[in-house]
């Protein structure tokens, strides 16, 4: 191949990877979902109270959920699989059935659990990927909300067939509703690692948008 061609077909190859990079993803939206239209549950819960989603690494997700107004803590690690215990090159490799999930400690009198689902389905994550979010596949990235009650489960159906049904986005969503039964906190290189390496690549290239979407669609809801 001549020096010609072959920078031609170098010019080629980066504008078929600029187009992919910048394309955006089949599920994605510019902007917020619609709030959740049902009415308040059944019992107004009272003191802290919890969430355990998952979608994809959860590096980003738990960045998202620490800058939103109510929160208390969340914390990274795994959940959904089968085996008893969780550690991060295991379940990785796809072996235990785990999820890379978040645990998010909430004052349901500054913000509700519906709202806590539509930062989760707009800003967190893509909810119409099978099994992968992003770069990482696996079902070990899938999307997943585990509920502790009864009033969590019906919230979250209600919510995935209110936006199936306003086709809000392009594809199905897949998020799977499914019992909480454990919660394996992740190794503490995980816990709040946007925070301690904000210069890190995939950091600056999957989960630092992520902010800048929150900020700008739910201000109200957001803080420093």
């Amino acid at each position: 191949m001549s020096n010609f061609s072959l920078s031609r077909f170098r010019f080629f190859v980066c504008l078929l990877v600029l187009s992919v990079l910048s394309a955006p993803l089949l599920g994605a939206r510019d902007g917020p979902i619609p709030a959740f239209a049902g009415g308040p549950s059944s019992s107004a819960p009272e003191g802290k109270q919890t969430a355990v989603l998952a979608g994809g690494c959860f590096w980003g997700v738990d960045a998202v959920f620490k800058h939103v107004k109510g929160v208390e803590s969340v914390v990274a690690g795994y959940s959904g699989g089968s085996a008893t215990s969780a550690q991060y090159e295991v379940v990785s490799a796809g072996r235990t059935g785990h999820a890379e999930s978040v645990k998010i400690t909430y004052d349901p009198s500054k913000i509700s659990y519906a709202d806590l689902l539509r930062i989760f389905f707009s800003v967190a994550h893509d909810p119409t990927e099978l099994n992968r979010q992003g770069p990482d596949s696996g079902t070990q990235y899938r999307s997943v909300i585990f509920y502790s009650n009864g009033d969590q489960k019906q919230i979250a159906l209600a919510y995935i067939e209110q936006l199936n049904k306003a086709r809000v986005f392009r594809k199905p969503i897949v998020t799977q509703v499914v019992p909480l039964k454990a919660f394996y906190p992740a190794e503490a290189y995980h816990q709040n690692f946007l925070a301690l390496h904000p210069d890190n690549p995939y950091i600056v290239n999957n989960d630092l948008p992520k902010l800048q979407k929150l900020r700008k669609q739910f201000p109200e809801l957001c803080r420093p």
